[in-house]
């Protein structure tokens, strides 16, 4: 039996054009090798799962090539590529600060520093979560972050931007890493799942990608997930079943009983709901959001903030024609307070109830006014 290599691993990206939703910073970084215009320390910052330690090894992979091709992207054919590719490149060393932040393991990197790579122009130092360097590794560290010897190039990774010393922030190239889109995920997802012979609905992969947050490693850690619990075929009903998401079309309904006034259908379909085991707090939460999703569907300037899959997007979209922005912004309001009494109410589900028959009201009380 073969081992098995989780996705997030296996569909690492190799080179520039590979890497998903950084293409401004994937473009700086190619121009700066293609002019020859490359810094000598780099911090990269963002949100996790996004590409930053990976971008790091594609740029020392890609300035230690000995054959850049055209769009200056490594060969991959060279000996520093293949050695690169097989883990066992001398001009890559990487520091997980975390757990090597003290002055001496600096010292130690100090020492490194001084040796010149073996094969290749280059040496480049990772050194990921630096915000975990201490006070004093970070002092050390200081004069040979800003004058390295001509052969070395720092890259330093970090989730958390506003813990680094602005005389360390000072010596760097800062390139801020933006969260993955909904979009840029569900189409890497849809490749991935192509190229391990997956049958995957679009909006299974929609929902993982929105899942992750904006992370594609998280987003291909999910995949790997619900491929394990359906097999070969990921349909929208066993995603959201593993992922205890709830399905949109129970918001579809809800919002149906609120526009015709129907206050024991709401409420059943709440109970029905929490008989599924759904927390209320999470309820909420996601009305609030279906009913922002309908707001924005209203518009041909806003439709593209719907992050949805095609046929659930159709059906916002007729959802959205049958109800006023009115209506819309109270209910959101609505929602959204019951979300700050959720949390300090002693009977939580007469909470989201009492909600429920406000929401089913909303409509008569305007008429009333008018």
């Amino acid at each position: 039996m073969d081992n098995f290599i989780v996705s997030a691993r296996k569909y690492r990206p190799s080179t520039f054009s590979t890497v998903v939703g950084q293409k401004s910073i994937t473009t700086t970084l190619k121009n700066a090798i293609q002019n020859n215009h490359m810094a000598h320390a780099y911090l990269f910052c963002g949100p996790r799962g996004v590409g930053k330690t990976t971008c790091a090894r594609i740029f020392a992979k890609t300035i230690n090539c000995q054959n850049l091709n055209s769009d200056t992207e490594p060969c991959n054919e060279c000996e520093s590529c293949v050695s690169f590719n097989s883990d066992r490149s001398y001009n890559i060393h990487e520091l997980d600060a975390a757990s090597n932040n003290t002055v001496d393991d600096i010292r130690t990197l100090i020492d490194k520093v001084r040796i010149p790579p073996q094969l290749g122009k280059y040496s480049v130092y990772i050194i990921d979560e630096v915000h975990m360097l201490s006070q004093s590794a970070f002092n050390a560290f200081l004069k040979t972050l800003e004058e390295p010897p001509k052969h070395a190039i720092f890259i330093l990774a970090t989730t958390e931007k506003h813990k680094i010393l602005p005389t360390i922030l000072s010596r760097c190239q800062i390139f801020n890493f933006s969260r993955i889109t909904v979009e840029d995920a569900a189409n890497h997802l849809a490749f991935v799942a192509e190229s391990e012979k997956v049958q995957a609905e679009p909006e299974a992969l929609t929902v993982i990608a929105q899942k992750a947050d904006g992370a594609m490693r998280d987003a291909l850690s999910i995949f790997d997930q619900i491929v394990s619990f359906s097999g070969n075929v990921l349909t929208y009903e066993n995603t959201i079943a593993n992922l205890n998401v709830l399905d949109y079309d129970y918001f579809f309904k809800l919002t149906d009983a609120f526009i015709t006034e129907d206050i024991s259908a709401s409420l059943t379909i709440f109970d029905e709901i929490l008989d599924k085991g759904f927390e209320g707090q999470h309820f909420l939460s996601g009305l609030s959001k279906h009913f922002r999703d309908l707001l924005v569907s209203q518009n041909e300037k806003t439709i593209q903030l719907l992050e949805v899959g095609a046929s659930i997007r159709t059906h916002y979209l007729e959802q959205s024609k049958k109800c006023s922005p009115r209506f819309l912004f109270q209910a959101i309001n609505t929602t959204n307070e019951s979300e700050i009494q959720y949390r300090s109410s002693q009977n939580k589900r007469l909470t989201v109830e009492l909600a429920l028959i406000n929401l089913c009201q909303l409509i008569s009380e305007k008429k009333k006014v008018n």
